[in-house]
């Protein structure tokens, strides 16, 4: 089961990587509900327990903001074991004047479409949900004692798929600006320059002949005698003797390999049938 799980976070962190440019060392962004989390179930140290959860090289540096340490203090004695080690982690800048809840910092600090490529890691339900909306934004939540990446929601891989589709293909702006030139006689429309072939052809230099070094010389043919001569005229004759004699003489080649050939198809019947019994047996 945690090969399955493993490699099912293995495929989430490759689609953020490849459609949005999540590269290492990956940040991630916690709020006071996963650190608590992460105190009541002894999921420490957290920084080895994410790298191990994301499959990264190296530990993920973990980020919260002064709005989500002061949501902690607010809390009381029920969450100081979560206020101390929250102040413990780097804050980033959310650059508000006044406090405002960890709900609207987080959503500040991810905006539209998640600039700083944040790891977002929360228990909040509500804060999930939002940010499924959000195209670029892995969600990590704790279940127990472990923890799980979200799939991508159905806006994320919508989106990602428009985005490519819009590299791939041109824009009006590019394709006008290619017919204006391709009027002009500076290019054609698929762009290459007038006289110019869409592809360079390479002629290779073939071999004439073989090679002379590589070829045997031709031997002469020895010149056969006067006896060799004589043997070979009483050679048929000889033959024709033999085809003479009574039934016991041995069947010529041609009646052995057509008596052969019938009997193929019927071996080969007989080793399928064998098969089958076998089968069945079995």
């Amino acid at each position: 089961m945690r090969v399955k799980r493993r490699s099912r976070h293995r495929k989430v962190v490759k689609f953020y990587s490849t459609c949005f440019g999540f590269r290492e060392p990956y940040k991630v962004l916690i709020d006071g509900t996963f650190v608590h989390h992460l105190l009541v179930h002894q999921l420490l140290p957290a920084d080895d327990a994410l790298r191990e959860l994301l499959s990264a090289s190296r530990a993920p540096p973990l980020l919260t903001s002064k709005c989500v340490v002061a949501e902690l203090r607010r809390l009381g004695k029920s969450h100081s074991e979560a206020f101390d080690a929250a102040q413990l982690v780097a804050t980033a800048s959310c650059e508000h004047d006044k406090v405002v809840s960890a709900v609207d910092c987080i959503l500040s600090l991810v905006g539209d479409k998640n600039p700083e490529h944040y790891f977002v890691a929360t228990q909040d339900s509500d804060l999930r949900a939002k940010l499924r909306e959000v195209p670029c934004v892995p969600v990590i939540y704790g279940l127990k004692n472990s923890l799980f990446i979200e799939q991508p929601s159905v806006q994320q891989r919508q989106f990602a798929q428009l985005d490519e589709e819009k590299r791939i293909h041109m824009e009006k702006s590019e394709f006008k600006k290619l017919l204006k030139a391709s009027s002009e006689g500076k290019t054609s429309v698929n762009g290459n320059a007038p006289g110019v072939a869409e592809k360079s052809k390479f002629k290779r230099n073939r071999a004439k002949g073989p090679n002379p070094l590589s070829c045997k010389k031709k031997k002469p043919k020895p010149q056969p005698s006067a006896a060799q001569n004589q043997f070979r005229a009483q050679r048929p004759m000889a033959r024709q003797s033999e085809r003479g004699l009574g039934s016991g003489r041995e069947a010529p080649k041609t009646v052995v390999k057509q008596r052969q050939q019938a009997d193929g198809p019927m071996k080969k019947l007989q080793t399928t049938v064998g098969r089958c019994l076998m089968d069945l047996h079995n």
